[in-house]
């Protein structure tokens, strides 16, 4: 497997992805009617820059990054992760999110922040603590879990810089 920055001709492999996980609604605050469109702005423009997982040519996930705040905030980057369905439990979040931190150094950023980790994710949550985040934040019912109904959101954060 290996990581590279994604091209926009990639998000035609990575939108079945993200589409898939956006329809569910069960793991990011995106609108489930989200567009091809609005996606690529979401995934692809939005975002400082944006990484696909492949294997043999196949894209099984991708994960962008970008400030979480502009100027005085903007030390502090956020990122998204989504991995295919066909590929989930292999470790792709793991690599993603090392390769993450070590490409938000690079990029100048300092700490690491999750604005929402949906509280019944409890796969992420598990591998976000191990990684080194803290749970600095939480957010009483503020995600409509189609299953769940109301359900708490995570802030989660970890420091980057050597500097503590």
């Amino acid at each position: 497997m290996q990581i590279r920055e994604a091209m926009s001709g990639d998000f035609e492999a990575i939108w079945p992805i993200l589409k898939e996980i956006v329809r569910s609604g069960e793991f990011y605050a995106y609108d489930r009617e989200t567009t091809y469109e609005e996606a690529f702005g979401l995934w692809m423009t939005a975002p400082h820059k944006t990484y696909v997982v492949e294997n043999e040519g196949d894209v099984l996930g991708s994960y962008f990054i970008k400030a979480n705040q502009a100027g005085p905030g903007s030390h502090v980057c956020n990122c998204g992760y989504m991995v295919s369905s066909l590929a989930r439990g292999k470790g792709l979040a793991t690599l993603m999110c090392v390769d993450s931190q070590k490409i938000a150094v690079e990029l100048g950023y300092k700490a690491m922040q999750f604005n929402m980790v949906v509280s019944r994710n409890e796969v992420a949550v598990q591998l976000w603590h191990k990684l080194g985040f803290e749970t600095v934040g939480r957010l009483p019912k503020a995600f409509d879990h189609p299953r769940h109904g109301l359900v708490d959101g995570l802030v989660m954060y970890k420091w980057l810089a050597d500097d503590a």
